[in-house]
């Protein structure tokens, strides 16, 4: 009887034994895993809580203006608590691609056949904040468009690893084939686009229509909205053009980009006087984004009027905000505006919608967020009279600054996707 109370009792300890070390085995094996890529777990943080869930926030509400659900949306300003996702969170996301396109819900995104038959190009040249750079990349996804995205030269490392990670995991992004150390109002912001350009001409993708963002910016359309508007434009660029008034000092005299090897913060001017621009071009200012045609974009590539333009423009200041502006107006450009036509403003091209504060209370109702050099960064209370407004995207959204906002705005261009698939 002893004797097999003893054998039972080894039985016992043989079994929590291999219990034991089974269950550290595993332990072992699940840390591996999590360690595996990166960071596997780390990349699990990137799943973002929604602020409107967690304050019991509707934005239908706050589009509806209701003054409750608004103040709940400056409680939460007031508390300046936000804390979105890091670089190095998009960097361990990114490590598992399949895991990040399916959580992040780019391998559910289709779109009509409406939409297929008119994709569309993509220019995005951003700098920081990978984190709003994936909410605006998952904003304007289309499998069958295009996405080339420029990132700064003087970005941190964490962030073009992120970026990185964006343009090997999502199907059709890609980095830029060449990258400039961006200088403001220099010429280098100017070359970030036509250097996107050129690769997507050179994509597979036969695109219609390519529009140029930045991290800051957000859609108020989608993409069938988007394309439906396109079409109506019949070949024509959506560009802000205007009449140069007090900012013929841009390219009357030379700018010194750099002394030796060492950049300025901006171009500074010279006393030194330009030349005029070459083949009797005038000159028209606006803005440095744009819609433009394919055919358009050729023209500009391979132009030697566009291409001696671009010389001559590369010591003046700002270019960015002349080039364009300018060809659309040359003569038999394809999407030709003629020079005799009245000003095309901001307020007249739809590419993007921003807030100035000296219009203010003039062409538009003041700020709802916060002004930053004389932008408005806007808020939740804004959402209106974004979405009504009649424009494609809004500069300049910031979720430090009102995270409400973007929420809301996500919110509401999904219920518009899912209205046009439902009557598929």
């Amino acid at each position: 009887m002893k004797r097999l109370w003893l054998h039972l009792k080894r039985k016992n300890v043989c079994f929590v034994s291999f219990t034991i070390a089974l269950i550290i085995c595993c332990f072992m094996i699940i840390i591996l895993r999590v360690n595996e890529g990166g960071g596997g777990q780390e990349a699990r943080v990137f799943e973002r809580s929604r602020l409107t869930v967690k304050y019991g926030i509707n934005c239908t509400a706050i589009y509806e203006m209701e003054p409750v659900e608004v103040s709940k949306t400056l409680a939460i300003r007031k508390q300046k608590n936000y804390v979105g996702a890091t670089d190095q969170t998009i960097v361990n996301a990114t490590s598992d691609c399949d895991w990040f396109v399916v959580t992040q819900g780019y391998d559910g995104i289709q779109g009509t056949e409406f939409e297929r038959e008119f994709p569309l190009a993509y220019s995005l040249v951003v700098h920081q904040d990978a984190a709003l750079v994936e909410r605006l990349l998952r904003a304007i996804y289309m499998p069958h468009n295009i996405y080339c995205i420029h990132y700064d030269l003087k970005s941190p490392a964490d962030f073009i690893s992120a970026i990185k990670g964006l343009a090997r995991c999502i199907p059709n992004v890609f980095i830029a084939s060449k990258l400039e150390r961006v200088q403001y109002a220099g010429i280098s912001r100017l070359r970030a686009d036509l250097n996107c350009l050129s690769d997507l001409l050179d994509s597979e993708v036969k695109w219609k229509y390519v529009i140029n963002l930045c991290g800051q910016d957000f859609p108020l359309r989608t993409n069938a909205e988007l394309v439906s508007d396109l079409k109506e434009l019949k070949g024509r660029n959506m560009v802000e053009s205007k009449w140069p008034g007090g900012k013929k000092q841009r390219w009357s005299v030379h700018h010194i980009l750099k002394n030796n090897n060492e950049y300025y913060d901006t171009p500074v001017s010279t006393s030194e006087e330009k030349s005029p621009p070459p083949h009797n071009i005038e000159m028209f200012v606006g803005s440095a984004y744009f819609t433009l045609s394919r055919e358009f974009v050729v023209f500009v590539r391979w132009s030697f009027l566009a291409r001696d333009f671009l010389a001559w423009s590369e010591d003046t200041y700002s270019p960015d905000e002349h080039f364009w502006a300018t060809l659309v107006r040359v003569p038999g450009v394809p999407g030709e505006v003629p020079r005799s036509d009245p000003e095309i403003s901001e307020l007249i091209s739809k590419t993007r919608l921003m807030k100035w504060s000296y219009l203010e209370e003039d062409l538009y109702p003041p700020c709802a967020g916060v002004r930053v050099r004389e932008v408005c960064i806007y808020g939740a209370a804004e959402l209106r009279w974004l979405l009504n407004y009649g424009h494609w995207f809004a500069n300049k959204v910031d979720p430090k600054v009102d995270p409400v906002l973007i929420e809301c705005l996500e919110e509401k261009l999904a219920e518009k996707r899912l209205n046009v698939q439902s009557k598929v």
